[in-house]
């Protein structure tokens, strides 16, 4: 046996790599038992008890499940990292944590097996972080910060509660690939099981601004799983979603949620911080801040919101000339000055959204976001293959980046490959569908079913593309066409006189600048009709 005082570098080897952060505390109490897991203490009436090092992860394990079935297989994980030993060996630990806090297999007042099943504590578990350092201040400024805390689970069948946590952990594993928030590691958020926690707490200590949460059930025969994204420093619910799937389709369910949670945050976390940056001093906002506020002009699409973008992003860059996402930000509205002619110049906007993306991709290879404007500038210069690389690479380095596979989509129309455009757009619209580029996802399908001779279908999402917010010019010149070509003439009327609303000089030289189509049958189709409807 180790005495207690003996215990710490033992116990410290035997846990790194567990999920265990020495710098925080938590206590779990059952009846008169104390469990310290910083400390790697076990308190029995207030006096210490000497464990063995496994001993006291078996009681870990037990403290945390709070009354839930502890399979063996859970067991052998966190005593023994997966690796395979006897029932004996189990039997072994479980009658030594029963002598440590004075239960026996005959009485099993506190720990209980369930035979052919597991083991589990009978009396009520309570935890708590009294004893943890002061809370780490929450950086008001910089870069959005995420935990995403276990998933509870609700009702699962025994041997299956480790699905919660295997899920969670799905989660937080593709979140970590933004490269745009930083998500703390398992190490520490996983440390904060269970219901009924203190959110702000949780926030203090972790010093982040959002916490994700989430519960997975049984009901019936469908396996449910729902999630919220909370701000921390108020407990305010930004967003929740629930997803379910039968029992047999897990994987379903691992990659939906797992899509649903990362689109969201895409959506919604720059939005909260954009707002959250609206009503201060324009001299006080930090580099991350004029980021924020300049995506948020930027998706405006508007000539005044693309020159407000970029002197956010510009003052981000004077800020912090390191900050690649900003430089990313200033390539994107470059792009849109040179694609919907904002200023007079069109080559020289072509350059700087080249050499804008390119700064961003020497400071930060591996962010999406600059693989993403690198492959749009080669599309303004009408090298699509090398663009089609480029937005590949970003969809690589972020399976849920919706706007590259947008991007890809609309690539693979202008070079004629419908079928790989339809399963983008269609994996966009899946991975997004209240995105701020919603309008040029849809677009892109009708352009693609034009191309495929199915103008009925092409008209229809041309009217959802040309009616979306935000929508352009070029947009309503595709909503013409389609209309034209599916033989509803008033509706291309309508289309016809908003899009001059909007755009007087819009030309087809303009709509073929922007959409250089490779196949010869369409852009001749799409010419005649446009020449026809005065955008000569």
């Amino acid at each position: 046996m180790i005495p207690p005082l003996a215990l710490d570098p033992l116990m410290k080897k035997s846990c790194r790599g567990r999920g265990f952060r020495l710098d925080l505390r938590m206590i779990w109490c059952c009846g008169d038992l104390r469990l310290d897991d910083q400390r790697f203490e076990l308190l029995r009436g207030g006096q210490p008890v000497a464990l063995e090092p496994q001993v006291f992860l078996v009681l870990c394990a037990l403290m945390r499940a709070a009354g839930r079935l502890v399979s063996k297989d859970e067991l052998i994980e966190a005593v023994w990292q997966g690796r395979v030993v006897s029932d004996a060996s189990i039997a072994s630990r479980i009658r030594a944590a029963r002598a440590a806090i004075g239960d026996d297999g005959d009485s099993q007042r506190i720990i209980s097996t369930v035979h052919g099943r597991g083991f589990r504590l009978l009396p009520p578990v309570t935890q708590a972080m009294d004893g943890t350092p002061e809370p780490v201040q929450i950086p008001p400024r910089g870069r959005p910060s995420l935990a995403v805390l276990p998933f509870r689970p609700i009702a699962l069948p025994p041997g299956q509660a480790l699905l919660a946590e295997a899920l969670a952990h799905e989660v937080l594993r593709a979140l970590s690939l933004m490269r745009w928030m930083t998500v703390i590691a398992r190490g520490s958020s996983f440390r904060f099981a269970g219901a009924g926690q203190d959110l702000k707490r949780i926030g203090e200590i972790l010093a982040v601004r959002y916490i994700l949460t989430g519960t997975l059930a049984v009901e019936g025969r469908l396996l449910a799983v729902s999630v919220e994204l909370v701000e921390a420093a108020t407990a305010r619910l930004l967003w929740t979603e629930r997803l379910a799937r039968p029992l047999d389709e897990l994987a379903g369910l691992q990659y939906a949620i797992v899509m649903a949670v990362a689109s969201a945050l895409e959506l919604h976390v720059p939005l909260h911080e954009a707002k959250l940056a609206e009503g201060k001093d324009i001299e006080r906002l930090d580099a991350w801040e004029n980021y924020h506020l300049g995506l948020r002009q930027m998706f405006r699409f508007s000539a005044e919101g693309n020159q407000r973008a970029a002197g956010h992003f510009a003052e981000a860059v004077r800020l912090d000339p390191s900050f690649a996402r900003a430089h990313a930000g200033l390539s994107f509205t470059s792009f849109q000055e040179a694609f919907l002619r904002y200023g007079p110049d069109r080559d020289a906007a072509c350059a700087r959204a080249r050499a804008q993306a390119e700064t961003s991709f020497d400071l930060d290879p591996m962010d999406p976001f600059a693989a993403f404007t690198l492959g749009r500038s080669f599309w303004l210069t009408d090298e699509m293959d090398s663009a089609s690389g480029w937005l590949e690479r970003a969809t690589e380095l972020n399976p849920n980046y919706a706007q590259g596979y947008y991007s890809r989509a609309l690539t693979s129309v202008l070079m004629t490959q419908t079928q790989a455009a339809s399963d983008e757009v269609e994996q966009a619209l899946r991975l997004s569908p209240l995105d701020p580029l919603l309008y040029g996802m849809y677009g892109t399908r009708a352009l693609s079913l034009i191309q495929q001779g199915a103008y009925d279908q092409a008209a229809d999402w041309a009217d959802r593309a040309a009616s979306s917010p935000h929508a352009h010019f070029l947009i309503g010149m595709v909503a013409v066409s389609a209309n034209h070509l599916a033989g509803r003439e008033e509706r291309a009327l309508h289309w016809l006189r908003h899009t001059r609303a909007i755009r007087p000089d819009a030309s087809a030289g303009l709509f073929f600048a922007a959409f250089p189509l490779r196949d010869t049958r369409t852009r001749a189709r799409l010419e005649q009709v446009l020449t026809g409807y005065g955008f000569g």
